[in-house]
């Protein structure tokens, strides 16, 4: 059955995020969930998983990036959060706040469960032209942090990369991450046997809608609204 109320018009709705507001505040303080100043230490041989993605975008042609080219439309869908599946993860933020200070509550799927999760963007990428083995390239993204009550912990980066020399484009994940602690035996056993999948599923559906998305914008599309809270049991 649709979440959507067609007698009201989309114009009178209120945004999405509205309907989160007081999550997102719940969230203004809460404290990272783990001791995010050693992460340069986690490795799998201290019980932490490093996973990293990637996948090649319509490319430009070598130098800066065009103002209406593959990296620009990947950076506006990066900025919005609109390359997750939805069917797995959706984020709701106050678009008002910079990016480098945006808090986002993250409502997970599974099964017929929607729980929700906070995350603080813990950094903004913004680098002309990195250093490479491969030639100097055009970098910008943001990875955002696992706040308390999240069934993990970890950071997970999102980057965009331009190649300035051959004008290759591509979106790129990097992941830390390790099983949080689930207090709720029924969720532990579930994210025990899951949560491994879920994550490459995230990965992978993240990697197939970004190109789909930076192609819909290329061809004048514009981006998808994001979806109202789906019904479902709510944790």
């Amino acid at each position: 059955m649709s979440n959507q109320v067609a007698a009201v018009p989309t114009s009178a709705k209120p945004a999405a995020w509205e309907q989160y507001r007081a999550r997102i505040d719940a969230y203004a303080n809460a404290k990272v969930n783990y001791d995010f100043s050693r992460q340069n230490e986690y490795t799998s041989a201290t019980g932490w998983r490093l996973d990293d993605y990637e996948t090649d975008l319509p490319a430009e042609a070598p130098g800066t990036p065009e103002a209406a080219g593959s990296f620009a439309a990947a950076q506006e869908v990066l900025r919005r959060y609109a390359f997750p599946p939805p069917d797995l993860i959706t984020g709701y933020f106050d678009p008002n706040v910079p990016l480098e200070k945006r808090i986002m509550v993250l409502r997970a799927h599974f099964l017929v469960f929607n729980f929700y999760f906070g995350v603080r963007v813990s950094e903004v990428t913004d680098e002309a032209a990195r250093d490479t083995p491969n030639g100097p390239e055009r970098v910008w993204g943001y990875g955002y942090r696992t706040l308390e009550g999240h069934f993990e912990r970890g950071q997970i980066d999102f980057t965009i990369h331009k190649n300035l020399t051959t004008g290759a484009v591509q979106f790129r994940i990097h992941a830390v991450s390790q099983s949080g602690q689930i207090r709720n035996p029924f969720y532990w056993l579930g994210f025990k046997l899951f949560g491994r999948m879920l994550q490459r599923k995230f990965a992978r559906e993240s990697l197939r809608r970004m190109r789909e998305l930076v192609a819909a914008q290329l061809a004048g599309k514009p981006l998808p609204q994001t979806l109202n809270a789906p019904t479902g049991s709510i944790y």
